[in-house]
């Protein structure tokens, strides 16, 4: 058959049209959410359905802070406690499986992670006004308020009690993490099969970037924040880093970093940072600060005995370590990528 050039000409820009609508492009917002700074993409060839997701992950995380965050006095964790071996406190059933969630990993860490460090927090501020230590009293009463078997859930009652007056609860070490998960999932009811929810170095992604390769996931080094030393290749996963270069004091030339240890009360030290990969933010939320911790040795064997959960650990020796299965792409030396808030979604 023989086809005309004014055919293969019309078949030539409606095909060009076609692939023009279907262009998928990354929409983007940078703001401020539970005091922190939250990235959120969403990759699509929609430009109304993407930002339109984008608020609405947004007013998830903000929904999200107004639950569980211990400085809104409105908060029902606020509530929980100001009660602390008073009376019950009832909450939404949301709020108390987040605890219930909680408690099991503190059990998994044998105490190492635990919401109720929150009562030592008041003896340490990382804003740059500390330049003072805590005295040892202090730390020694705080520690003693600090034990995740005294927070005595209620599930059939939907009802929640601190033991001890004095008690509380935080959930700075699983919060961001958790509210990753929750704008990932809203924005994916709503259609957006690309994206990624980063809250300060709690990342999570799904699908693809707009060319359709993996998400390039770079991993700051601790020696120079704004560099990568290494990326990971990821769709469907979290990368969580806590590390011990953006929340710090020093005295006497010793620096405190902001991961306390609920055991000791004091700031932990031996590591670094501490970065972990799996399918769930608020597991890799929490289990970063568990192997920060921890410390190499034993955060690697923890790590070791978990399925689908990887990490990598730099010591503060500059000793890199990783579990069995980690696949970490080095960069040279020699190479400046630059990253913002320990993370870079490398366009490659």
């Amino acid at each position: 058959m023989k086809v005309s050039g004014l055919t293969v000409l019309i078949f030539l820009v409606v095909t060009n049209l076609f692939s023009q609508e279907n262009e998928k492009f990354a929409y983007k917002q940078v703001l401020k959410l539970m005091g922190t700074r939250f990235e959120i993409t969403a990759v699509s060839d929609n430009e109304i359905l993407a930002k339109n997701s984008i608020d609405s992950a947004i007013k998830e995380i903000q929904r999200i802070e107004n639950l569980i965050s211990s400085w809104k006095p409105t908060s029902q964790t606020s509530l929980i406690n100001e009660n602390a071996g008073i009376k019950l406190v009832k909450v939404d059933k949301e709020l108390l499986n987040l605890i219930v969630r909680s408690k099991k990993i503190s059990d998994l860490t044998e105490g190492v992670f635990d919401i109720s460090f929150a009562s030592v927090t008041n003896l340490w501020r990382f804003d740059g006004t500390q330049n003072t230590l805590p005295s040892d009293e202090d730390i020694a009463f705080s520690v003693s308020k600090i034990n995740y078997k005294n927070i005595i859930v209620d599930e059939q009652n939907q009802t929640v009690f601190l033991k001890e007056k004095g008690m509380r609860i935080g959930f700075g070490a699983i919060g961001k993490g958790y509210a990753a998960n929750r704008g990932k999932l809203i924005m994916q009811e709503l259609g957006i099969t690309n994206g990624v929810v980063n809250a300060a170095g709690d990342l999570i992604t799904w699908g693809k970037m707009e060319n359709n390769a993996d998400w390039s996931i770079g991993i700051a080094n601790p020696k120079e924040k704004d560099k990568v030393m290494g990326w990971l290749i990821i769709s469907d996963m979290a990368v969580v880093t806590s590390g011990n270069y953006e929340k710090f004091f020093t005295v006497e030339g010793k620096k405190y970093s902001h991961i306390i240890n609920p055991t000791t009360g004091w700031p932990a030290t031996g590591t670094k940072s501490v970065t972990i990969i799996c399918a769930d933010a608020e597991i890799a939320d929490a289990l970063a600060t568990s192997v920060f911790i921890l410390g190499p040795e034993k955060g690697l064997t923890l790590i070791n005995k978990l399925r689908n959960i990887e990490c990598l650990i730099v010591t503060d020796n500059d000793e890199m370590l990783t579990s069995n299965g980690i696949k970490l792409n080095y960069y040279e030396q020699k190479e400046t990528k630059k990253i913002i808030n320990n993370h870079l979604i490398i366009n490659q």
